[in-house]
């Protein structure tokens, strides 16, 4: 009895409200061709995903190798190949590097490794290709590019979907050639495709039509089915000038049962009380003028028959005619019989999920290498953005147009504005003569400050009496506003004492004298500003800058290298292999990680050398932090991919993220001054605790029992994050 390699029973999925597969149940042997034949969206692609373990069943079961496909897919993964119906390798690798990646997801060591890239490279003729880039390839040379990939672990069992479409026939050819090379070898081949020309060439055959399996056999054995060609009738082929043409008056003789198009001739299935002249008669052609024989039924004419019959029925009932004896289900045995079920699953529990993970990690450099605009983004943009933002982002708010309504025109008025305008907080626009033209100023935003000095204002200063300055601020800037109110303030106070203390020195008289027996204010208050006495803006952004960009590079590249695999298709092709989930995972990060530290030293090095911002506190601990910081943004971009399914969506999401990282964090706003729903929301964002670190260390020198409070913020944030980003990464499609 044939070992039985792969057994369905019952096999169905649904997306939704969506029927992919509907109970299909078929027997593959070792060293066959399984040929499932469709058209496309009838579910061949779903059942390869199923039997592979990265798709859930919602009904039945399948075996492969003996082993649950879905429960016990990672003990299964090791022996088989797949290559996918796209071509899912890496475009921007060589024939060489694609295959020697797989090698190391395998496990091969280096010798091992020598020895069966040489041996498929040979196989599938590639040796003039290898160090040819694959993107640059033709379609039949990619596909026997993704075949030796698919070959390089020696695998059991090869999974091929659709492995010829949209390569030209003489590829065709040579790729069925070596596949029969591989059956030859004991190497079981199960193909899905909708070329009937392929499906002579399968040792067996089923014909998937509307999400179920409507006949399954050996294709000799198909071809003399009941249903092909009933008693009673014969099949003709007739070469006819013109045969579009009388199609359709085929189909409409009496007693013709079918009437298909095959290149140039047309088959016809007719009752045998019609004879072929007869036919010929009712549609109007001369006999002589018309080539004909009879044929027994091609593959073509099954699938045709039952496609019609299914269409004809409208049901999704259909019954699945086997003509090979089917195995009993007990006798399917384990490939290696010293494995029992308890002792896979508890190997795949026990498991070490870094497989894979120096495969993926070379790979990754090599990505990164061959992707200059990856390097540009990494390590020229940051310090663009630095530049830009130190120099465009400044807080101090000076030279506030400002319009002035003067009706003294006096020296002590003319003072009073001199005053207002030495502040260097006002910039004097213009000055106006009438009460329309100074509010109109105001209203149309030309001005943003309108000073009104009363005609008296001289006259009331020497008499020392009390004078009123109306000073109108526009409150549509929040910011510009509260400098100028308090602005003008200090300044009238400071004038006014400046003003008392002359009188009382002319009068002999004041409220407190220094050594020298002069007057002064009885308090002088001196300040001292730490940190930054400048107060130069460039030392309070340029250090939040640094977590800024550090979350923007990592978070947007990191999502976008996982959403690109999975666009393309590279992702699947990696399920499918015995590569770790962490291996996977550490393998792709990592690379990120480290160009993500150079970029944190550029920067820094921008801010200390370009804008003179030192860093105070301890440079080691600093980096430490950092590291910690760049683990949690890694963990936003994986979680990202794990959300979004295209680039685009990639976008939308980090964007997303980025936003209340910029407004938020305490970067450019005070979070002190946010209501408070939105304060405890700043508390979520891991942003916010690393510019407390970044301005602890650089600005205050703070050491780490200084920075107790947002490291631990920073850790939860970051455990969190990774957490549930490694839960959401699954080696599954759905």
């Amino acid at each position: 009895m044939n070992e039985i390699v792969i057994d369905a029973q019952g096999l169905s999925r649904q997306f939704g409200e969506l029927t992919a597969v509907k109970n299909v149940s078929f027997q593959v042997s070792r060293s066959s061709i399984f040929g499932l034949l469709g058209p496309n969206g009838s579910g061949k692609s779903t059942i390869i995903r199923m039997l592979l373990g990265i798709l859930e069943p919602t009904g039945g079961s399948a075996a492969v190798l003996g082993y649950d496909a879905y429960r016990e897919s990672e003990t299964i993964k090791p022996r088989v190949g797949y290559m996918s119906q796209q071509f899912s390798l890496y475009a921007d690798l060589s024939v060489s590097e694609n295959i020697e990646f797989y090698g190391r997801i395998y496990g091969l060591d280096r010798t091992r490794m020598k020895q069966r890239r040489e041996a498929v490279l040979e196989l599938t003729s590639l040796e003039d290709n290898v160090n040819q880039i694959a993107g640059t390839l033709s379609g039949g040379w990619q596909r026997r590019l993704a075949l030796a990939c698919s070959l390089v672990h020696e695998p059991d069992l090869l999974f091929l979907d659709e492995p010829t479409a949209g390569i030209d026939p003489v590829a065709r050819r040579h790729l069925w050639d070596l596949l029969f090379e591989l059956s030859g070898r004991g190497v079981t081949l199960f193909v899905t495709t909708h070329y009937m020309d392929e499906a002579e060439r399968c040792t067996d055959v089923g014909y998937i039509y509307l999400s179920e399996l409507l006949v399954l056999g050996k294709p000799d054995e198909l071809k003399v089915l009941p249903a092909i060609t009933p008693a009673g009738t014969r099949r003709y082929e007739l070469r006819i000038p013109s045969a579009t043409q009388y199609l359709s008056l085929l189909r409409q003789v009496d007693g013709v049962r079918d009437a298909t198009l095959f290149g140039e001739t047309v088959h016809v299935l007719l009752n045998e009380s019609l004879s072929p002249a007869q036919m010929l008669g009712q549609i109007g052609v001369v006999q002589a003028g018309v080539e004909m024989r009879e044929i027994p039924p091609s593959l073509e004419d099954v699938f045709v028959t039952l496609t019609a019959e299914a269409e004809a029925h409208a049901t999704n009932t259909a019954t699945v005619e086997t003509i090979a004896p089917e195995p009993a289900a007990d006798s399917i045995e384990p490939a290696d019989p010293g494995l029992t079920k308890s002792s896979i699953s508890q190997g795949r529990k026990d498991g070490n999920t870094t497989n894979g993970l120096w495969a993926v990690l070379v790979k990754e450099f090599v990505h990164i290498r061959r992707q200059p605009i990856t390097l540009f983004f990494m390590l020229v943009v940051p310090v663009m953005q630095t530049i830009i933002f130190g120099y465009a982002i400044d807080m101090q708010i000076e030279n506030i147009p400002t319009v002035v309504f003067d009706m003294d025109g006096r020296q002590q008025a003319r003072d009073l504005t001199s005053a207002f305008a030495n502040t260097r907080r006002f910039r004097i626009v213009e000055y106006v003569y009438d009460e329309t033209s100074f509010h109109r100023r105001l209203r149309s935003g030309h001005a943003q400050v309108g000073i009104r000095i009363p005609p008296n204002y001289s006259d009331r200063i020497i008499r020392g009496e009390q004078v009123q300055v109306q000073v109108l601020v526009d409150g549509s800037d929040s910011q510009v506003a509260t400098a100028a109110q308090s602005t003008a303030q200090l300044l009238g106070l400071n004038l006014s004492i400046r003003i008392a203390t002359a009188k009382g020195e002319s009068m002999q008289l004041a409220p407190a004298r220094d050594s020298a027996g002069q007057g002064v204010l009885p308090i002088e208050v001196r300040t001292r500003m730490l940190y930054n006495p400048d107060l130069e803006s460039s030392h309070f952004f340029v250090p939040g800058l640094v977590g800024i960009i550090l979350q923007l590079v990592t978070l947007f590249l990191t999502s976008f290298a996982i959403v690109r695999e999975r666009e393309l298709g590279t992702l699947e092709q990696l399920f499918v292999t015995p590569v770790g989930r962490m291996g996977l995972l550490f393998g792709k990060l990592l690379p990120y990680a480290v160009l993500g530290f150079v970029e944190m030293l550029i920067v820094l090095s921008v801010m200390i050398y370009l804008f003179g911002v030192p860093i105070n506190g301890s440079v080691g601990l600093l980096m430490t932090l950092s590291m910690l910081f760049m683990v949690c943004s890694l963990g936003l971009g994986l979680l990202v991919s794990t959300l979004a399914k295209t680039q685009l969506e990639a976008v939308q999401f980090a964007f997303v993220i980025m936003l209340p990282s910029v407004l938020l964090s305490g970067f450019v706003f005070p979070r002190s001054e946010m209501p408070d729903p939105i304060y405890l929301l700043t508390f979520a964002i891991p942003a916010t605790y690393f510019i407390e670190i970044l301005r602890g260390i650089i600005l205050r020198a703070a050491d780490f029992q200084d920075l107790v409070a947002p490291v631990v913020g920073l850790v939860l944030c970051g455990t969190f994050v990774l957490g549930l980003s490694v839960t959401r990464f699954r080696k599954r499609l759905a």
